[in-house]
């Protein structure tokens, strides 16, 4: 077996700090051999400790089972405005759009030993880190139905009726270099790039944390996740801004996000919002996926019709560049997701 045929792809979540403090051998990551044609996937993680219920019904450990309903989150903690959302959020709630009737999947680690500490606004808590993300995402869509599905599986990613949303809080990263007819996907990977390329669901992909641009080389390595949603009709690439912007406070890129860089076909699909560690202690574009994915929950919630690419093209096209620091499209892409704007239209298509 050939290295130089067969790219060794690991998984990397997109929070800043966790990836330059935490070993790539760590609990975190999920190794893959793949190569065109061939793919070897790598088996369930299993909790190394005693889980709690929330964890248990997290993981959906035993009958076959990979996707499943996440806990509730209690209700207290998913219906103020937090400080470190925008202010569009408070008023969709104001006008009853909370992501009802709507699938948000966070396919992320819910199985690893590795947590980390932050405040959502409801209290310090050390999670891991798709604990985080689902979080988060259901703090903007309360609403809404979460699932959560641990990326240490092989198993595709199933759908619900209805709009279906799903979060890739991660990357998958492998030396640079290798075509894409070298890359043969896991049924996860695969299912997921499936859906974006067919319109299938909503995929809110972190566009990562190493200053390049989306599906640039960086320590010898590509994100070859970002470079199989490049020109997806329902891929949005999502980075990070220090805070959310507004005209009189205008918001620039965090220093550690990506970039939606010069190709045309991801800077059609590349928005960016506020993750204001300096409120949660939480940096990355892990933060900022959530976020446009919970966005997508509300217009769901009010275009009851909509299609996934449908929602897509609204996000894009309505998102602001007045409240960014010298925009570009090759820096922000399309601009700063606007909920409010988003909602505005009677109906969209």
């Amino acid at each position: 077996m050939r290295k130089s045929s067969r790219p060794e792809i690991h998984v990397r979540p997109s929070w800043f700090l966790f990836e330059r403090s935490k070993s790539m051998s760590g609990g975190c990551l999920k190794f893959v051999f793949v190569a065109a044609l061939t793919t070897l996937s790598a088996p369930m993680a299993s909790a190394q400790e005693a889980v709690n219920a929330d964890e248990m019904a997290a993981l959906c450990h035993g009958g076959g089972r990979s996707t499943c309903a996440s806990a509730t989150i209690p209700a207290a903690t998913t219906q103020a405005v937090q400080g470190w959302m925008s202010p569009d959020v408070g008023a969709a709630w104001a006008a009853g759009y909370k992501g009802k009737g709507v699938t948000i999947t966070i396919v992320d680690d819910f199985s690893s030993t590795s947590r980390f500490s932050g405040n959502f606004g409801v209290g310090l808590q050390t999670q891991r880190h798709g604990e985080w993300t689902r979080e988060e995402a259901g703090m903007i869509a309360p609403l809404a139905t979460i699932r959560s599905k641990d990326f240490s599986t092989s198993s595709a990613v199933s759908l619900t009726p209805g709009l279906n949303v799903l979060n890739l809080s991660y990357g998958m990263y492998a030396n640079a270099g290798y075509s894409s007819n070298q890359i043969g996907w896991s049924p996860e990977e695969a299912s997921i790039i499936s859906y974006a390329t067919k319109g299938s669901a909503f995929v809110s992909k972190a566009a990562g944390n190493d200053s390049v641009a989306v599906g640039g080389v960086t320590s010898g390595q590509q994100d070859y996740l970002d470079i199989a949603l490049v020109g997806k009709a329902s891929a949005v690439f999502v980075g990070a801004l220090s805070t959310n912007g507004t005209t009189t406070n205008k918001a620039q890129l965090a220093w550690y996000s990506n970039y939606a860089g010069s190709n045309p076909l991801v800077q059609s699909h590349f928005l960016v919002v506020g993750v204001d560690g300096s409120k949660t202690g939480l940096y990355g574009t892990s933060f900022a996926a959530p976020i446009i994915s919970g966005y997508a929950a509300i217009l769901g919630s009010k275009f009851t019709k909509a299609t996934p690419t449908q929602i897509t093209n609204d996000l894009l096209n309505t998102a602001r560049t007045d409240t960014l620091v010298n925009y570009s499209a090759s820096m922000y892409g399309k601009g700063e997701a606007s909920l409010s704007r988003a909602l505005a239209p009677v109906a969209i298509r």
